[in-house]
Formats: C-alpha cells, structure tokens, sequence
C-alpha cells in the first residue's frame, strides 16, 4: 500500500517548494543585489581611456580570480558530485541533488554573506562573490554526504537553506570578528559542514539505515567515483589559494599540490597496511587520498615550506584511512553515527588537523621569516592605529592597522575558532535534524533508502539492478533448496 500511497502524498511538492523559494531569491536580488565596481558600466574606473576605451581588461578582478573560480566551479559540481557515485542505486540522486542542491545554495549564499556585508544597503556582487558562494556551496554538499541516500529532496532543500544561515553566521564571526586565518576554508567549510551533518544524522537516525544491501557499491559505481576523486585531487590546489593575494597564492598551490601528493601515496601504503589479505580498499582510495588538501586549508598560504606540507598530508592521509578502518565503525556501533560517505574521515578529522597546524604555524609566524608579509597573512598582527612600529611599516609597505596580536594571541584565536565552529556546526546541525522530521518533508521509508526509483525515471534496461534482483531470487531458492536437501537427508538417517 506504501508504495502507491506515498508519491501521490508527494506529488507537485518539490515542484512547488523550488518556486517558492526561487520567487523569494529574484525579489531578494532585485531589492538589494547590484553589480560591483569592477563589473559595473557606470563605475568610474570603467569610464577611464585605456586604448579602445573602455575599462582596462587586465586592471579586473575577474583576470585574477576567474581562472582559480572555473577550477573551483568543476570541484562544486564534478567533484563533489561524482565523488558520491559510489552507491549502485544511487547514482541519479548523488549527481542529480548535487547539482540542485549546489544551484540552490549560491544563490542563497550570495544573499546571506552579503546582508552581513552591506555595502549602502546594497550587495555589490563580482567574481568573489562567487568564489565565497561556491565555498558555501561545498559545505551544505559536504553534509550531504553525511547524509546521501538517507533524506529526501525536500529535506535536503531544507537542510541547505537552514545550514547556509548558521556557516555565513560562524564564517562572520570566525574570519570578521576573530579574524582567524583560513585560506582554504578548512575551518569554516570542510569542519562546520562536516559536523553540521554529521549532528543532523545523529538526530535523523533509523535503525534501517544501518545493514541495507542497497548502500554498497559495485565495480562501475566506484569507477564513477573515482572520477569525482581525480577532480577534485587536480583542482584543490586552486579551492585553497583562490582567493589569497599574490606570493599567499602562489604559496598556497605549492603547498597544497604537496600535501596532496605526500597524502596519496601515504594512503595507498597504509591502505594496503590495515588489509588483512594487503589489498587496497578504494573507499579509502576515493576518499582518503584528498585528506591533505583538507589537512593543509588552513595554513596553505603560510610559510611551512614545502616539507612541512608534505608532513600534514602523511598524516592526514594516515588519519582518515585509520578514520575508515576502525573509527567509522566504532561511531555506528556505540553512538549510532551513520556516516554514508564517511565525511568525518574526509572533511571532519583532516579539518580539525588542519585548525591545529594552522595556530601551530600562527604560533611560529614572525617578521623574520615573513618579512611585511606577515601583516598579510594575519593582518590583526599589524601595529596599532598611529603608532610608530606601524608608521614605519608604512615607509615600505602597505598595511591597514591592526590590533597588534602577538604570535601567541594569534594561535590562540585560530583555537578559538575551531571550538567555536564545532559548537555551532554540531548544535545547529542538531536542531536542523529536528526539523528534518517534520512529517511534510517527507522521510524516507526502508524501501526508499539509497534508491532512486521512487524519486527518479530510471531507465527500464536497468540491467543491473535486474541481476541483483535475479541473484537475490535464486540466493532465496538456492538456501530454501539446501534446507530441503538437509532436512531430506536427516529423515534418511533416522
């Protein structure tokens, strides 16, 4: 009865919520959205004689940042969403709602981060807006991850408009009021999505999410998965040092590219090395491998030379795969934590790595060997207004005054914000699971789990999944014909 019942109950629901709130998005952005400086025709700097006329093409900001932009774009919606492939029967929703859910919430980002950034009672909009959007974005699909195969569309439309609310909150205070360093979003993006979802999933847990035969993959799905997993080992170079400044980014993809490298080799040794038959394990290959980029956000743009980057990466790599062998495990049996895509080992862990080598490397940052640029990287270690330490900076470099922290202060502030994150990633998370059960967003049933045939027209040649009913039938028959054979062969010894 289930069956027929539920999506009549459903019907037009998604259709009507996505219009809804796309209605409310174009009423926000004619109200209060309006293109910045360096995209705006009427800007003065637009208006300016530079040969042809016109605004001077390579004086933008979309020079500099647009190429770092298209690498993070094909992360958000390649990446992320590929990467999630990995279930048989799920291969629709996990690219599908990625794609949705990614559209949806750069939208909403724009407007969240930018009422906390007015400018006249305007949000000047421009290539970095879209930048810190598509950041947004890779938190709410980083708790969909938590979460993949366990909610429906709704609540997952709900989740993100919730979630965006509470990160732009927690990055504010973070990165504006703290004025925490954390150039690849470490912090503020891969810890708070992780636990946000990590906290809903505690709180929407089911029995029948533990066990099902349908969350398991098979060979073409973990092909399709790694597809998002070189993707996004490729470009995370580029989602750490967008939006740094000159020698930070160049310094940030130095520094990134080897912690990647270090990380994949560590994770394929110690694959292999937790194996009982030392056979590599491709969730760990999928999933593990990219820790180091996540490990080394936080202080990619810092100077921890090259060596130091490749440390972070062996021991984030070593971290999550340890996270998938033993710690995912012990969290389901003991806490009841179902971790579909096991973003705590990816994102969460490697996150909070990340948190303590940056206030490490905040701790040992000195003008000695940052030189000015110190003042870059944390600018609330600049002198003070109209001192003299920052009028004689001044005489060489450019600066704006800060609140002249010591190297102490500064690492201290990073672990603050760590703390802080967590507090409003786990608590925020919670509650918005409470929401997630309101009886209208519709939860799944048993059957509905990891599936996309009650969701998604899914092609009548599905052969695959045919072969799985067809060898789940003749498993049935073959155990019902061995009970038999057992049962007429003790008759015949009696």
């Amino acid at each position: 009865m289930a069956q027929t019942v539920e999506p009549k109950r459903r019907r037009g629901k998604l259709t009507l919520v996505l219009v809804i709130f796309q209605i409310i998005f174009l009423v926000l952005f004619g109200i209060f959205v309006e293109y910045g400086e360096d995209s705006d025709a009427k800007a003065e700097q637009n208006n300016l004689e530079h040969g042809n006329g016109g605004a001077d093409a390579m004086d933008n900001r979309l020079g500099y940042y647009y190429p770092m932009f298209q690498d993070v774009h094909v992360m958000i919606f390649i990446g992320f969403g590929f990467l999630m492939t990995f279930l048989k029967r799920y291969g629709f929703g996990s690219v599908g709602y990625n794609f949705l859910l990614a559209a949806f919430v750069i939208q909403w980002a724009t407007l969240m981060q930018g009422f906390l950034h007015l400018h006249h009672g305007k949000i000047q909009v421009g290539v970095e807006t879209m930048l810190t959007s598509d950041f947004a974005a890779a938190a709410v699909l980083i708790s969909f991850g938590a979460l993949l195969g366990k909610v429906s569309h709704l609540q997952l439309i709900i989740l993100g408009f919730v979630e965006i609310i509470f990160f732009s909150v927690n990055e504010y205070v973070g990165a504006g009021y703290f004025q925490t360093a954390d150039v690849g979003g470490s912090m503020f993006v891969h810890v708070f999505g992780a636990y946000f979802g990590l906290a809903a999933s505690r709180v929407l847990n089911k029995k029948s999410w533990e066990g099902s035969s349908k969350e398991g993959s098979v060979y073409h799905s973990d092909l399709f998965a790694m597809i998002g997993t070189v993707f996004l080992w490729m470009f995370w170079p580029s989602f750490n040092s967008a939006l740094a400044p000159g020698d930070d980014q160049h310094r940030a993809v130095i520094n990134t590219y080897y912690a990647l490298a270090s990380c994949c080799v560590t994770t394929f040794a110690v694959s292999a090395m937790v194996s009982k038959e030392n056979k590599l394990d491709m969730v760990h290959i999928q999933n593990s491998t990219l820790a180091g980029g996540v490990a080394v956000g936080t202080c990619a743009n810092m100077m921890i030379q090259p060596w130091g980057a490749m440390v972070i990466g062996v021991v984030a790599g070593t971290l999550s795969v340890v996270g998938y062998k033993w710690i995912s495990p012990f969290l389901l049996s003991k806490v009841h934590l179902h971790d579909t895509c096991g973003v705590n080992n990816l994102h969460g862990m490697p996150g909070i790595l990340a948190a303590i080598a940056g206030a490490i490397a905040a701790a040992t940052a000195e003008t000695s060997n940052y030189g000015y640029g110190l003042y870059e990287v944390f600018p609330a270690r600049a002198p003070l207004v109209n001192s003299t330490a920052l009028d004689t900076i001044l005489d060489d470099f450019t600066v704006d005054a800060g609140s002249g922290r010591t190297a102490g202060m500064q690492a201290g502030f990073q672990l603050v914000a760590l703390v802080i994150t967590l507090a409003i990633a786990i608590i925020s998370g919670m509650l918005t699971g409470l929401l997630l059960k309101i009886p209208i967003l519709d939860q799944l049933t048993p059957d509905e789990l990891y599936d996309d045939n009650n969701f998604w027209e899914v092609p009548e040649e599905d052969t695959h999944y045919v072969k799985v009913q067809v060898d789940d039938q003749m498993k049935g028959s073959m155990d019902e014909l061995n009970g038999a054979t057992n049962k007429t062969e003790k008759d015949t010894k009696m």
